[in-house]
């Protein structure tokens, strides 16, 4: 009616810069859903604003569960990402939600559907994971977030054309870029030069494979770019690696590491007597990898903010719940960072 509006409108006037906050709580009355979203829809229009507190109990009665599936959780740099988790756990869990890890040794795409599948079973709200290649695996994500209804957030690595929900986490494509254009620079745009990488199942560290191969191959045209070995992220494979490199290219000038098994490699180089002739880039500041590059077998380490990328999708479902709150964006790329011995 003019007089609802009218006095709606005096309303607003009144709270106009007070940032008011409301909270609707029934007492066992006959609301219905539609009567609540009328009454929030009316108090809101007068220029009062949800209470997050209020959302958070309204949250802790709807049992909302947030789980994080996290594959080669052995791994240095994944127990950075766990250090971003916990603190977003509790966070979450201080507003009235739940956040639960599961930790998957390795890339293993069938532990991963199985713990989907109880977390299906016990009614979760929203996932955050580790992805892998897999075909079937994608077609899970796939349908946890159509059929399933079921947020999915994945971090670190990324498999696009499944409807999850956003990814966190490096853009493999550029970091692998970045680490060409540095090789190119130190070994003087010319010589062999090789890829050791992790899993062969790791989107993230494919694509920083790709990215390199892709940027050697336009900007350096007399860089010989050798076959790409994995090490599994198992240090003694990473050493033998290296020793059948070097007897099979004994002018070898460079290796870029796109993940673990930095100490095999290292190792392997400097019992060569090969530690600072094969110049060498690597990835994330560990301490390992900053005791490598302390001694001068690793020429440059290229960053990509662990914490964020586990903290950052917990808190993500989280906004998605507690304030409908949609991410901006579908790529959240972390900053690529590259140190030297000088700048660590």
């Amino acid at each position: 009616s003019k007089m609802e509006t009218k006095y709606i409108e005096k309303v607003k006037e009144i709270n106009k810069g007070k940032n008011l906050k409301y909270y609707i709580l029934t007492m066992g009355c006959q609301l219905n859903e539609n009567d609540s979203e009328k009454l929030c829809g009316m108090v809101e229009e007068m220029g009062y604003q949800p209470s997050r507190a209020g959302r958070a109990l309204a949250m802790a009665k709807k049992n909302v569960k947030i789980a994080v599936i996290l594959q080669s959780v052995q791994t240095p740099f994944m127990n950075l990402v766990l250090e971003g988790v916990l603190a977003a756990k509790q966070e979450v869990e201080s507003l009235g939600g739940s956040v639960e890890v599961f930790p998957v040794k390795g890339v293993d795409a069938q532990s991963v559907m199985e713990i989907m599948d109880k977390l299906y079973e016990e009614q979760y709200s929203g996932i955050a994971l580790v992805p892998s290649e897999d075909s079937v695996l994608k077609n899970k994500i796939r349908q946890f977030a159509e059929e399933y209804e079921i947020p999915i957030v994945t971090l670190n690595s990324d498999v696009e054309d499944t409807k999850r929900l956003c990814y966190v986490g490096q853009n493999g494509i550029q970091s692998g870029r970045t680490a060409a254009g540095l090789m190119g620079e130190i070994i003087g745009e010319k010589g062999q030069v090789v890829v050791i990488s992790g899993h062969i199942s790791n989107p993230s560290l494919n694509n920083r494979a790709r990215g390199f191969q892709s940027e050697i191959m336009d900007e350096f045209p007399e860089i010989e770019l050798i076959h790409t070995r994995y090490s599994y992220d198992d240090d003694w494979v990473a050493g033998k690696i290296v020793e059948e490199l070097i007897e099979q290219y004994p002018n070898l000038s460079g290796i870029y590491i796109t993940g673990p098994a930095v100490k095999g490699i290292c190792e392997a180089l400097e019992k060569l007597g090969k530690g600072k002739s094969i110049k060498v880039i690597g990835n994330d500041f560990l301490s390992e990898n900053k005791k490598w590059m302390e001694k001068g077998v690793i020429n440059f380490l290229i960053g990509q903010d662990a914490y964020v990328q586990g903290y950052e999708p917990v808190m993500i479902l989280f906004r998605l719940f507690l304030d409908h709150k949609e991410p901006k964006e579908e790529y959240q790329y972390t900053e690529i960072v590259i140190k030297t011995k000088y700048n660590m």
